[in-house]
């Protein structure tokens, strides 16, 4: 079959402040992490040698998956740090400099490789990419999906010849400037001799300098343009979009966890709902130990984590509250995603609780 490295260094800026105390890779969907759906799809495949690079908050990542026996695979993890006035500090060294550093550390890159981003959940057909990879000869190979033109400039853009082969590679171009629509998916897959192409101990990116490398010297580097889900989450805003769609269940293979109590309702263990008087509209998922009050509405598709409390007569509207956030009495959350700590909207303005300049009135369930 083939080996694979999972990225999971970065620090996830862009979708902060989920990711304030989360790797990114770690934040969940359905209660279940991300890294987690990509785990299972390798595994559905036969790829049971799994290396994953690591920084922020590494231990978050090793203690949930372990040595990855759970999933019938195997993990291992690189750590990228140094030490820094006497503590340690994460310090990725870029996608392709960490699998660099993994190979002159083992050598693990002996055959064929997928590598992938640890923040997005696809249905790929690992088996199909892998084939065309070999039958064209490739080095390396890109997965493409189409995007409309106005949304290039939310990523790295594949531009090929007829035979698919990559003649150059745009970093985050404007709509204008793009020559082609066909976006990098973060997910390819290298023969083992691309690594020599990857300078020692230095950050060191694939899309922004490998690609641009590998086009330049004409070397078979090919883009292969497949049609499969990609559920990204680049920003706030895609995690809220995202939620809303699986929560819909527009996704293969994510379902509801919990007991189906009514068409549309989902609720996990010791959940206490005032059934009586609540006006809920599926499709909503209520996690155990959560407590809905008398004259509460909720209007999904919600996602309500473990522990959670909504007051008397509050309403949630399309939102997602992690655990243990409650709710105050009479208030409202409309399309947000909300935890104990703080409150962002579907467009990625975030509220942090105790702020003087909302009215909104929510906590910590567990106080």
């Amino acid at each position: 079959m083939a080996k694979a490295m999972i990225l999971a260094a970065g620090q996830g800026t862009r979708v902060r402040p989920l990711t304030k105390q989360t790797p990114k890779p770690m934040v969940p969907i359905l209660g279940k992490p991300v890294l987690e759906y990509i785990i299972e799809h390798l595994a559905r495949y036969g790829v049971k040698e799994i290396m994953v690079n690591v920084a922020f908050n590494h231990w978050k990542i090793e203690n949930y998956f372990g040595d990855g026996h759970r999933w019938g695979v195997e993990i291992g993890y690189s750590h990228e740090g140094a030490r820094e006035h006497g503590e340690i500090v994460p310090r990725p060294l870029g996608s392709a400099g960490g699998m660099r550093n993994i190979q002159d550390f083992s050598g693990f890159f002996d055959e064929t490789t997928i590598v992938m981003c640890g923040d997005a959940i696809i249905d790929l057909d690992i088996s199909a990419a892998l084939f065309e990879h070999k039958v064209k000869k490739a080095m390396a190979s890109v997965v493409a999906l189409e995007v409309p033109k106005d949304q290039v400039k939310n990523y790295g853009i594949v531009v090929t010849d007829k035979q698919g082969r990559v003649t150059s590679f745009q970093e985050k171009p404007s709509p204008e400037e793009a020559k082609s629509n066909l976006a990098s998916t973060g997910i390819y897959i290298f023969e083992p001799q691309i690594l020599e192409m990857v300078p020692q101990g230095v950050e060191f990116d694939i899309g922004s300098q490998l690609f641009p490398l590998l086009a330049e010297r004409g070397l078979p580097f090919f883009a292969q343009s497949r049609h499969f889900n990609w559920i990204d989450i680049g920003r706030v805003s895609d995690y809220w979009s995202v939620c809303q769609r699986v929560l819909r269940g527009e996704i293969a293979q994510m379902d509801m966890p919990g007991t189906e109590v009514r068409p549309g309702v989902w609720v996990g263990l010791n959940t206490k709902v005032d059934w009586d008087t609540v006006k809920i509209n599926g499709p909503v998922y209520i996690g155990s130990g959560s407590c809905i009050e008398s004259g509460v509405t909720i209007q999904g598709p919600t996602w309500i984590g473990h522990g959670c409390r909504l007051r008397k007569n509050s309403t949630v509207v399309r939102s997602v509250l992690f655990e243990y956030t409650r709710l105050s009495e009479g208030a409202t959350f409309h399309e947000v995603v909300a935890s104990p700590q703080y409150s962002v909207d579907r467009h990625g303005n975030t509220t942090y609780q105790g702020d003087e300049s909302t009215t909104l009135r929510w906590g910590d369930a567990r106080a």
